[in-house]
């Protein structure tokens, strides 16, 4: 039986990268895979884009109202059986999608590669994040630092280059003015504190 695995990680810990080089090794081998994206993440189009300067074209840009396994079985039946399913920014699904996810693995038996966020900038969990660490068959941390030198756990909102700690849980990164950096939890707190001191010196004038 194939398996659902979450890669899961801050900011700038590789994801895409990652992704498009185990798509590489597949391909490498003759095998077939679909590389699979949410429309929420507007960032880039209908391209995966990875920090080191790598795109390339997605095969299903998904909205939340579609069934992903039915797009899937759509496309084994037109295409052939894919050998591998990758999934990037797989934390703007929504939870039956996920479910759906999870079942392509089991059923259809194609191992399927989620890479995503755990949690948004104000640490709270994402709804396909929250639903992968419950059901996934295996969940593997990337690793990245903060600019501290220790490791990043969360993310950091910037807005016109400062550190924000309210608004919208989804805000595309390089989008009005939008910028994401990963943080140490140490730092994270050290931020906001200071944003909030700010607001704060902000209301009482």
């Amino acid at each position: 039986m194939s398996k659902l695995y979450f890669r899961y990680g801050a900011m700038n810990c590789g994801k895409s990268t990652n992704l498009l080089q185990v798509a590489h090794n597949y391909e490498e081998r003759g095998m077939k895979i679909i590389i699979v994206k949410p429309k929420t993440d507007t960032k880039g189009g209908e391209k995966i884009v990875s920090r080191l300067g790598i795109t390339r074209e997605v095969d299903m840009l998904v909205s939340k109202e579609q069934d992903v396994y039915k797009l899937v079985e759509s496309w084994n039946e037109q295409k052939g059986k894919v050998d591998c399913i990758l999934v990037d920014e797989v934390q703007f699904f929504k939870e039956e999608q996920i479910d759906q996810f999870f079942n392509i693995a089991v059923k259809m038996d194609i191992p399927t590669i989620c890479y995503g966020l755990r949690t948004d900038f104000l640490m709270n969990g994402f709804e396909g994040s929250r639903r992968l660490l419950l059901i996934a068959h295996s969940i593997e941390e990337l690793k990245t630092i903060c600019a501290c030198g220790k490791k990043a756990l969360v993310n950091g909102r910037k807005i016109n280059g400062k550190f924000v700690f309210e608004g919208e849980q989804v805000a595309i990164d390089k989008e009005d003015n939008v910028e994401y950096e990963s943080l140490c939890p140490k730092c994270y707190i050290k931020y906001k504190e200071i944003y909030l001191k700010n607001k704060e010196a902000a209301c009482t004038k």
